[in-house]
């Protein structure tokens, strides 16, 4: 069942209304749908797909030459040639796509292409020279390694103007999560599907990976610490893919970020990386990568980014996984190791926290709608510090969010175990005490729970709007 990028698939479909042929360039982290977005846009259409090779020492120009000779020969019926020229291949398929609606793939790009440095320059003489003469055809490239793509094709001076789109997948909003999750049979509770959700996050493969004739726990205990489940290994098999031989620096700066989001000079004394252009390109690639965000603030004042900013794991598997998977995996190999339930990990109730904080976050969208927010409206929305110095107190904010109307919608997510007490209202206001609010500002306090509130909170009328977890779902 194909579930969700209803925006995606139409921005490929409306090329078809072009007169001339497209260059299309989508990227995305693995597992987070892009083949199957493409299959699915694909369906009826006369397609030619090409994957690489996964990258593996043994690994060679000359076998992947011939891994697309082969699988370009099973599309058209072409007998396998053997050659070390990725012209004469790119020829061969020109000649069986130069009228009619065609769709060309090129999956895993980076996989295909990264043992030939002469690869690009070829593939760009085939566009200009054979595949765009069809003005009905779509030639897509696309990959999970997205600081290959940007600095070999998006930033490649060899492409301006010839990329006619490109788009970046990311996580599915939750209502497709939770779609999918009824699709596979999963009937559990909104704080079922949360516990589900918190270690998945918005990945597709990863949701269909849940099992509907399991609760949360036992499909949680089964995938994440039971050896032969899916999330087991997967930490190694996407690093190693994506950053190759420096893994090991990226798993570093990923762990400065487990307990929270830190700004730029927390990450050097945690990862004990020194300071420079390379921490900071490392940093950009992980946030390419759709593993990171780097968070700014802004002047409320102004309503302008600032330079203050801090960085945050947004990633729910890649916390998950090495705050309690990978300090377990001996144990794991061994058959060995047993969890009674999700909230006897310990610390739990804090990365929870923050694993909901990302569910938020990533779905935004869906929170302007509840709060009946215009996104035209919108000056900035953000996690919100406010820093302490001589002359204002330090604050932050889990969500904020200021519209040009003066409004501030401070947004509270809280996760606990039990419903919400009222405490969170004092905690609120100690808050909006220290916050330096422009003249005329509005402060309007939003709670976003996950496990119920206190009655006394509902009653107490404080906050603006309550908003429940299971409300993001649908």
């Amino acid at each position: 069942m194909f579930v969700g990028r209803k925006i995606e698939i139409q921005e490929l479909k409306d090329l078809l209304k072009k007169k001339s042929a497209s260059f299309v360039v989508v990227k995305g982290r693995r597992r987070i749908g892009k083949s199957r977005l493409l299959d699915e846009f694909s369906k009826g259409k006369k397609t030619f797909k090409f994957t690489g090779l996964a990258p593996h020492k043994s690994t060679t120009k000359q076998r992947q030459l011939d891994e697309f000779s082969k699988q370009l020969s099973a599309a058209t019926g072409l007998p396998e040639i053997k050659t070390d020229e990725w012209s004469k291949l790119f020829a061969l398929l020109a000649r069986e796509v130069k009228t009619g609606r065609v769709v060309i793939i090129f999956d895993e790009i980076s996989w295909i292409g990264s043992k030939d440095p002469d690869f690009l320059g070829k593939l760009k003489n085939a566009w200009d020279e054979k595949f765009k003469k069809n003005a009905k055809l779509i030639f897509i490239v696309c990959g999970s390694i997205s600081t290959w793509i940007d600095e070999n094709i998006l930033n490649n001076t060899a492409f301006y103007g010839r990329i006619s789109w490109s788009m970046n997948l990311e996580p599915l909003p939750l209502s497709d999560c939770n779609l999918m999750l009824e699709a596979q049979g999963f009937k559990g509770s909104v704080y079922e599907k949360f516990k589900v959700l918190s270690v998945t996050g918005g990945v597709p493969w990863y949701i269909e990976q849940i099992q509907g004739n399991f609760n949360a726990d036992d499909n949680i205990r089964r995938q994440c610490f039971t050896k032969g489940g899916a999330f087991v290994e997967e930490f190694d098999r996407i690093f190693h893919e994506i950053f190759g031989k420096r893994d090991k620096v990226y798993k570093e700066i990923i762990e400065s970020l487990l307990n929270g989001s830190v700004e730029y000079d927390e990450i050097v004394k945690k990862a004990e990386y020194r300071s420079g252009g390379r921490l900071s390109q490392y940093l950009s690639d992980l946030s390419n990568a759709g593993f990171i965000s780097r968070d700014y603030t802004w002047s409320l004042k102004t309503g302008k980014e600032i330079k203050i900013s801090r960085f945050r794991l947004k990633d729910n598997y890649l916390r998950f996984y090495l705050k309690y998977v990978s300090t377990k995996y001996p144990q794991i190999e061994k058959g060995g190791f047993r969890i009674a339930s999700l909230a006897s990990l310990p610390g739990w109730e804090s990365i929870m926290g923050l694993q909901f904080e990302n569910l938020v976050l990533n779905n935004r969208e869906k929170i302007f709608n509840l709060l009946k927010i215009r996104l035209e409206d919108v000056v900035a929305d953000n996690p919100f510090l406010q820093k302490q110095t001589t002359r204002q107190q330090g604050c932050q904010i889990a969500y904020l969010v200021q519209t040009k109307f003066k409004n501030l919608y401070l947004c509270e997510i809280k996760f606990s175990r039990n419903p919400v007490s009222r405490k969170v209202i004092e905690e609120i206001k100690e808050k909006i005490d220290r916050l330096q609010l422009p003249r005329g500002t509005s402060i309007l306090p939003v709670l976003i729970h996950v496990s119920g509130v206190a009655q006394s909170v509902e009653e107490s009328g404080y906050f603006y709007e309550i908003i429940d977890f299971g409300e993001l779902l649908f």
